[in-house]
């Protein structure tokens, strides 16, 4: 409802009030705030930019995600890294530590070292795999964030609902005491009835019940937008920042499907695991090859030159068939199985993305429908009616059922446009781009 209207309705209430019983006229009439209208104190709103960074900066999904990146990291070094040599120190002869028997010559202490070396291109396989590991462990994390951000826009989006809903609910039972006023000057002089008077306090009631179900339900959207935001539950937040009447979704579907395929953290996530496998493979297959082992020792013997060794050794794989075949069968299945849930990943991704799309398209309909068709012919319902009821040809229940209409339309209009943003959003998790710009940007 435009406020030029709601000025003209209130205007004609006050002026039949007083006509019917010759009351002194309300001072000012009531006005339906404006949707576009920026609340007073604009300083002390919750703005969406800042709540998202805060809950990235301090939501603790986050910093475990971050760890746990951290963490795969770290292995990477340690999987191509050489194995720990063994040194060993014994003696023979005495059993003193360290001692021998004089004039035995085969009485001895000794130091040994010993250092395996795989085979060429083992090393470098292993930290490959760790490398993969960790690249799927950073889109772990990215799409930790994603989600947390998609969920901080849908709770911020039902915190903002709620407070416009509440403020049009406050509206409207103003507005319709104004109207039980009227019905009751009417009756007192004969014109009305008292069933008016009746139905229209019912309405009071009504709108009463809805505001206490409103308060209880911003009340659990501002528990969850407390809880992403690391915050204690009750911890008060002011009101919600007013959000773009309707931003444009200039994406196709098939841009949609294009940027999905190179962002979404699932899918990357899925398309590191099968190269990752692909390098499993490669290293199973090397199991083949023996890896050498270099030993060094060192003897000392009573009234004897001392003595230095050299050994060498190798594994040798003639288990193969049970052990290094069946490895190479493990790894090429797992590859497979990676494939297969990545394919299946873009599946479901283009499913999610095509659900999405179709919802933020519907509510971008509805809105459009709200703001040019239903609420303007809505509101000429209502003037119409308002100019019959105070000449006696309209009933009050037509008056007030058009008043009614014309109002939830508003509450209806807020809820689609939380709707279309929070479709955006869910859309954004998946393509990793901000739907509300211009044009496709350069992709990851």
């Amino acid at each position: 409802m435009n406020k030029g209207l709601l000025l003209v309705i209130a205007g004609a209430l006050s002026i039949s009030a007083m006509a019917l019983d010759n009351s002194p006229p309300n001072k000012a009439p009531a006005q339906v705030m404006d949707p576009t209208a920026q609340p007073p104190g604009a300083e002390g709103v919750l703005r969406l930019d800042d709540v998202v960074r805060e809950a990235l900066a301090k939501n603790p999904a986050v910093q475990a995600g971050v760890h746990a990146v951290a963490a795969q990291h770290a292995k990477v070094s340690q999987a191509k890294a050489f194995a720990d040599p063994n040194v060993g120190i014994g003696w023979m002869g005495n059993i003193q530590p360290f001692s021998v028997q004089t004039g035995d010559p085969s009485s001895y202490r000794s130091v040994s070292a010993m250092q395996m070396l795989p085979f060429p291109g083992k090393r470098s396989l292993r930290g490959q795999i760790a490398s993969k590991e960790a690249d799927a462990g950073q889109w772990d994390l990215e799409a930790i964030r994603r989600r947390l951000t998609a969920n901080v826009k849908a709770a911020y989006y039902e915190y903002w609902y709620y407070d416009k809903a509440m403020q049009t609910t406050h509206k409207n039972k103003d507005l319709l005491a104004k109207l039980s006023q009227i019905a009751e000057a009417r009756y007192r002089v004969g014109k009305g009835m008292q069933a008016d008077v009746l139905r229209s306090q019912v309405e009071i009631s009504m709108l009463l019940q809805k505001l206490t179900t409103l308060e209880q339900q911003r009340a659990t959207a501002q528990a969850r937008l407390n809880t992403l935001l690391a915050r204690d539950p009750e911890t008060p937040l002011p009101p919600a920042a007013d959000i773009p009447s309707q931003t444009a979704l200039n994406y196709s579907l098939e841009d949609l499907y294009k940027l999905a395929r190179e962002n979404d953290p699932e899918y990357q996530r899925m398309e590191k695991m099968v190269e990752r496998n692909q390098l499993a493979v490669n290293l199973a297959q090397k199991d083949y090859l023996p890896d050498l082992s270099v030993g060094y020792m060192y003897q000392q013997r009573p009234m004897m030159p001392d003595m230095h060794g050299l050994t060498f050794t190798a594994n040798l794989p003639v288990f193969y068939k049970s052990k290094q075949r069946e490895a190479v069968r493990q790894a090429k299945e797992g590859e497979l199985s990676a494939a297969s849930a990545r394919d299946n990943r873009q599946n479901e991704l283009y499913f999610d993305l095509k659900q999405n799309y179709l919802a933020a398209k519907a509510s971008d309909s509805l809105l459009k429908l709200f703001s040019q068709g239903v609420v303007p012919q809505s509101s000429l319902a209502l003037e119409s009616s308002m100019s019959a009821y105070q000449v006696g040809n309209v009933d009050f229940l037509t008056v007030i059922g058009n008043f009614t209409t014309v109002l939830n339309y508003e509450t209806d209009y807020y809820r689609e446009l939380a709707n279309y943003q929070m479709a955006l959003a869910r859309m954004e998790v998946l393509v990793g781009t901000d739907l509300t710009n211009p044009r496709p940007q350069q992709t990851r």
